[in-house]
Order: structure tokens, then C-alpha cells, then sequence
């Protein structure tokens, strides 16, 4: 365990280190004298970002022993193909971008992860779960409902294990991790702030805490479709399975161990919202600007960690199965998607002076703006997005006037746009495994436990186009 801590604990001060190295060669890179990349960008700039995607999606399947020994180099390589030229053509510019994007995005986006990973499992859910399609959909049910209060990430990683452990025995499994992924780490977050990085950005920006509620019929629509339809499917595969393979053990009350990592939990939630909602100013760190609340956040999120580490008895992480594997994977990988995936997102927070100004200039309606959004949620980070169309609603509806007075009409007046924007960042998460944080960490738990999951290309052909998009569609025509 102490090896694996000190791995993940050297990559994220690794990319400390790098900061201010290229900081310190940028010099004051900052504030206007940056150069505005995204309007300069080419499209094909993303081709990197797409190479890593193509590798996550294929090489597991083509050279798979490669792949398991040697994803993190792939990763770098990528990285590194992007960043070589980007460094030599923007130079300053482009060190401050790479220096940013690790230091603002990539290390909270890690911390937060292991914290949540660490703390989650360090609760165990003991006693008979039998793993039928009834007790499966009620705990997808129960980690939906949970999404916007602790966070998809947060529902995903207390629940996973459970559902796994209750399924251990059976051979048809697959469809259960899937189903809870669009469920309890995408759709279920769309009611509150808390559920989703996008929605808590709007809160950021004025929109009161309470109006995500306004989400609630498309939320609960397409949550109540889901479940019938996962009831079906289980159902289906239920009754293919061997009863001999069920475990016969005396029926056993449920009961939890570890509950002292709720509290843990708690105080993880508490750091993230302080941070959203607390301003203390701000501090040069290695050349870039960093808030005093952010800062105290992560502190905080590596306290938990660390506490829960150090006061969860062995046993408890040993029932399960707890190896530091698959945050291992995600750290290695999102990485290389970090640093590939800044001209894409360069690109869209350039609006309508970037190579995607087209596309900004055709969204009008709300239908058009839920798919917008949407589908760039489902292979980009869904909170630029989200920050990108809900601030070229605000320009296209009240031009000239400032945010605030903007936004409180934006969110009487507007709804409708609003809801379609917020909607397409949350649902359309699903859409990837890349789509939304705790997708990858779901499925590489998943792995870890044995489940077989689909590649990158065989999630989306085999259950997210047929199953989500079909859904989505109907969506569209009810709602926007």
C-alpha cells in the first residue's frame, strides 16, 4: 500500500514540480499578456486529444498485454506529441496553458478522486444482498437520489463496491455497472449544485441554489425510463443464471463498518462547497494564480484521505477489496488527456472567434442548445461547456448587459434554455466513459473486480447510442 501511495502521491508532485519550472521560463505569462490561443487554434490542433481517445478505445483490445504494462506510457506519448509543437509555436503562452491546466484542473480533479476513492472505501456494507433485479434497482434508485446531494462522484464511489460485491456471483453483470453509470454517476447529479462541476458553476455565476429543481421532470423522466428498462434487462438475465451459483448463506442483517468515514465523506462535501462559496483571495503559486479557498480545499481533501487511512481498520478495506489500481489508471491516464484535451477546450471558451464559431452561431433553440452542449459533455470537460453556451445565452438574450442582472432574468425568462443547457452538460455525460469523473473510476473498479466491462468504442455502440441517445431524442421532443 505504502508503494502505491508513494506512486500516486510522485505523479501529482511531479506536475507541482513541472509548473513552476515552465512558469518560471514563461515569466509573467498571465492577465492580458496572454495570447488568445483558442482564436488561433486549428481544429486538427485536437488530433492528440483524439489519439488518446482512439488508444483508450483500441489498444485494450488489440495488444492487450501491451496495453496493461505500458498504458501510462502511451499516455506521456500523447501528451508529449501535443505539447513539444504547442511549447515551440506559443512558447509563453503555451507553458502558462499546460502549467494552468495541471495545477488548476488536474490536481484538484486527482484529489478529489483519491479522496472520495480513499474514504469510500473504507465503508463496508455487510449482510445479504442477493444481487436480484429488484434489490439492484433499488440501490441504483438510492445512489440516483444520492447524486445530487453527495455528488455523482461521491454516490458512485460509496455504491460501486456494494452492487459489485451483491453480483459477485452472477455471469450477466456487465449491464448493471453500465445502467449505474448513466444513472447514479451522470443523470442523478441534475438537481442541485452539488450533484455536478457544470450545475455548480451556474451557482457560481447567480443562479440560485434551488433552481436545478427546475430540471426535475427531465431528470425524473428519464431516470423512471432507465430503471423500468434495467428492470427488464435484469430481469431477462436474471433468469438465465445458475441458482446453484448463488451464494447459500443464512439470510444476514445489513449492517455498515466504517461508519466514522461518513463523517469523512462529509467533510469532503464541506471542502468543495467552502471553496465554491467562500472567497479569501488569491496567491501566486509557481506563477499561477491560485485561490487561498481552493488551496484550503485540497489541504482538506488530502486530511480526509489520510484520516481515513490511518482510522479505518484493515479488515474493513480487505472486505472490499480495496487496491490502489484503479486510481492508479485514472490518474496515469487523465493525465495525457489533461494536457492533449487544452486546444479543444481553448477552442470552445474562444466562442464565436474560435474554430467552433459555427456551431456556436447555429445554436438557438433549446433543443439545439441540450444537444450542443451534450454532445461536447460527452467527450470534453462538461463544465467549460456548460460555461461556454450558458455564457453565449446570456450575449445572445440581454447583449450589453452586465451577468448579474442578466442571469436573473436569464432564469425567469429563459428557462427553458437554461434547463436544456444544464440538462445536455449532466445527461450527456453518460454518453463516454471520458464523459463525466467517476465514469472510468466506475468502470476500472469494475474491472479490478473481475467484471468484464466494454471497450471505450463497444460502451458507446452497444449501450450508450442505442439505449441513451434513443432516450435523449424522446427527451428533446417532450421537453425542448
Amino acid at each position: 500500500m505504502i508503494k502505491t501511495i508513494a506512486r500516486l502521491s510522485l505523479l501529482c508532485l511531479m506536475m507541482l514540480v513541472l509548473a513552476p519550472v515552465a512558469t518560471g521560463l514563461a515569466g509573467e505569462p498571465a492577465g492580458a499578456a496572454v495570447v488568445e490561443i483558442g482564436a488561433q487554434l486549428p481544429l486538427w490542433s485536437a488530433l492528440p486529444f483524439a489519439g488518446i481517445l482512439l488508444s483508450i478505445a483500441l489498444l485494450p483490445l488489440a495488444v492487450p498485454r501491451f496495453w496493461h504494462h505500458h498504458f501510462p506510457k502511451v499516455s506521456a506519448f500523447w501528451a508529449l506529441v501535443f505539447a513539444a509543437p504547442f511549447l515551440y509555436f506559443f512558447r509563453e503562452a503555451a507553458v502558462h496553458e499546460i502549467a494552468h491546466i495541471l495545477l488548476i484542473d488536474y490536481v484538484p480533479f486527482i484529489l478529489l478522486l483519491w479522496a472520495l476513492y480513499t474514504v469510500s472505501g473504507g465503508i463496508y456494507v455487510r449482510g445479504s444482498l442477493t444481487g436480484s433485479p429488484a434489490v439492484n434497482a433499488v440501490i441504483l434508485l438510492i445512489g440516483t437520489l444520492l447524486a445530487s446531494v453527495i455528488g455523482t462522484t461521491g454516490a458512485s464511489m460509496l455504491l460501486i463496491r456494494p452492487i459489485l460485491r451483491s453480483n459477485a456471483w452472477r455471469v450477466h453483470k456487465v449491464h448493471t455497472v453500465v445502467f449505474f453509470i448513466f444513472l447514479v454517476s451522470n443523470i442523478g447529479g441534475a438537481l442541485t449544485p452539488l450533484g455536478d462541476p457544470p450545475l455548480f458553476l451556474g451557482f457560481l455565476h447567480g443562479v440560485p441554489f434551488f433552481w436545478t429543481l427546475n430540471i426535475l421532470p427531465q431528470m425524473a423522466f428519464a431516470s423512471v425510463v432507465l430503471l423500468i428498462l434495467y428492470f427488464i434487462v435484469d430481469s431477462h438475465y436474471y433468469r438465465k443464471e445458475s441458482r446453484t451459483a448463488a451464494p447459500e448463506t443464512t439470510p444476514e442483517p445489513i449492517r455498515i463498518e466504517g461508519k466514522r468515514n461518513f463523517v469523512f465523506l462529509g467533510g469532503v462535501i464541506a471542502a468543495v462547497l467552502f471553496s465554491g462559496t467562500v472567497h479569501l483571495g488569491e496567491v501566486d503559486l509557481f506563477g499561477i494564480h491560485q485561490t487561498i479557498e481552493n488551496l484550503i480545499k485540497d489541504a482538506t481533501l488530502i486530511a480526509m484521505g489520510l484520516l481515513s487511512l490511518k482510522l479505518t481498520k484493515k479488515d474493513v478495506r480487505q472486505g472490499n477489496e480495496f487496491t490502489w489500481a484503479p486510481i492508479l489508471e485514472v490518474a496515469y491516464l487523465f493525465a495525457g488527456i489533461f494536457v492533449t484535451i487544452i486546444p479543444a477546450l481553448d477552442i470552445l471558451k474562444a466562442g464565436e472567434q474560435g474554430a467552433l464559431a459555427a456551431l456556436i452561431r447555429r445554436v438557438d433553440s433549446p433543443a439545439q442548445y441540450f444537444w450542443a452542449v451534450g454532445l461536447l459533455s460527452s467527450f470534453l470537460d462538461n463544465a467549460p461547456t456548460y460555461l461556454t453556451f450558458f455564457n453565449s445565452a446570456l450575449g445572445k438574450f440581454y447583449p450589453g448587459l452586465p451577468e448579474a442582472p442578466a442571469v436573473a432574468r436569464l432564469i425567469v425568462e429563459k428557462i427553458p434554455y437554461l434547463a436544456a443547457i444544464s440538462a445536455g452538460a449532466v445527461f450527456m455525460g453518460a454518453n463516454t466513459y471520458i464523459g463525466n469523473a467517476p465514469n472510468f473510476m466506475v468502470k476500472s473498479i469494475a474491472e479490478e473486480a473481475g467484471v468484464k466491462m466494454p471497450s471505450f468504442l463497444g460502451y458507446m455502440l452497444k449501450y450508450s447510442i442505442p439505449i441513451l441517445v434513443v432516450l435523449f431524442i424522446v427527451v428533446t421532443f417532450i421537453f425542448f
